[in-house]
């Protein structure tokens, strides 16, 4: 099937502008970005997209579900409709977030998780899996269950990896524990990614884990050391090092504005990610839930554990992305890439996904406005999403 979607303002993330363009679009790929009037065939469908404005499908690199679904616990029959959740709030292509769990919880959830990586029309894409754990700092384990916390170990990590093998794996871990450099290394060396996070890294041990091969600071500010002006920690690494990634929770609640104004202030743009963090409960309503079979209440939309302790997020990434724009008072042509090229570039996806050029998935927003945007429709592998 070909589709036209013509006469928008689309998004250009080279010149991380808007354009005039027509975005042709075939078998769930973009075929062309014509700034001229793309020449039609009969069997062409037309939508005409004058007056709005069209940006790349939003890329969540840190979510653990949404919908009523866990990553941790969905059955893969319910795989579909969780995928559908996401596309419907914008999100389009998602890294699959596992919290920590026994190992044989992992290897069942990797299998579900892989198997449904074949991209299908009008839902979410599942690129791959994003581990948040088991190798987390007892002292800065947040949600996690400390029972469910394990040393670090890079020859469980490699089956891990292996195990979602061909999809890309990205991990998050106090790496400053003892076996922190090889495990960093053999990740890394079987295409794997690493972040830092739920970690009580010095600064000087943030620094070094940034030479041995991690790529980025997983929830910055959240579950780290505190700030100290004679011991500045992990936090301060996060905002110092130009060369990782940086990911904000944008919902006001786990990070105070003026922290992500500052974190903006700071950082390269390219180097900052959006996520949300989000747990089975965004998108409906207040009640109790779980995370990695953890129980969690929802009220207000604030999701807690029974320690009292935030517990992931409600939110979905458009909603993060408008929150950024509010809190530090940049545009929307600022903010896209923090919330599709910039995640995708971090976990190696970009040549699938992340912008709106030839020979990408046909994954994309059809927003109303380019000052205080709402989505109108969404596309997610050239077909409309039902919302």
């Amino acid at each position: 099937m070909k589709t036209v979607f013509k006469g928008a303002m689309v998004y250009s993330s080279c010149s991380r502008s808007f354009i005039k363009a027509d975005i042709c679009t075939e078998n769930g790929i973009i075929t062309d970005v014509a700034a001229e009037e793309a020449a039609l065939s009969p069997d062409t469908e037309v939508i005409d997209c004058a007056g709005k404005y069209i940006i790349p499908g939003l890329v969540d690199i840190h979510t653990h579900g949404r919908g009523g679904f866990d990553f941790n616990t969905v059955k893969e029959s319910e795989m579909a409709e969780v995928r559908a959740s996401y596309a419907a709030a914008g999100t389009t292509t998602v890294m699959a977030t596992l919290a920590s769990a026994t190992l044989d919880s992992l290897h069942e959830s990797m299998e579900i998780i892989g198997k449904n990586r074949t991209p299908v029309p009008g839902i979410a894409s599942i690129a791959g899996t994003h581990l948040e754990g088991r190798y987390l700092s007892v002292k800065r384990r947040g949600a996690h269950a400390e029972s469910l916390l394990a040393p670090l170990d890079a020859d469980e990590l490699a089956d891990l990896i292996g195990r979602m093998s061909p999809l890309p794996v990205h991990v998050s871990a106090a790496v400053e524990q003892d076996g922190g450099e090889a495990f960093v290394k053999r990740a890394v060396s079987l295409g794997a990614t690493v972040g830092m996070v739920h970690s009580d890294a010095t600064y000087a041990e943030a620094m070094e884990a940034v030479q041995w091969g991690i790529t980025s600071f997983t929830h910055t500010f959240n579950a780290m050391r505190p700030i100290h002006h004679r011991e500045p920690g992990n936090m301060i690494a996060s905002l110092m090092c130009d060369s990782a990634y940086t990911e904000l929770i944008c919902d006001g609640e786990h990070v105070h504005p003026a922290m992500i104004a500052l974190a903006h202030r700071t950082k390269p743009t390219d180097k900052l990610i959006l996520i949300t963090d989000s747990m089975e409960a965004a998108g409906c309503s207040d009640g109790t839930y779980a995370i990695a079979g953890l129980k969690v209440f929802v009220k207000d939309g604030r999701a807690i554990n029974e320690d009292g302790a935030l517990a992931g997020s409600t939110l979905n990434l458009f909603a993060a992305m408008k929150n950024f724009m509010s809190f530090t008072g940049i545009t929307l042509e600022e903010a896209i890439p923090c919330a599709t090229s910039n995640p995708a570039a971090m976990v190696g996806i970009d040549s699938i996904c992340g912008e709106l050029r030839k020979g990408l998935r046909a994954d994309l927003l059809i927003l109303n406005d380019r000052t205080d945007p709402e989505i109108e429709a969404v596309y997610a592998f050239g077909a409309k999403v039902e919302r």
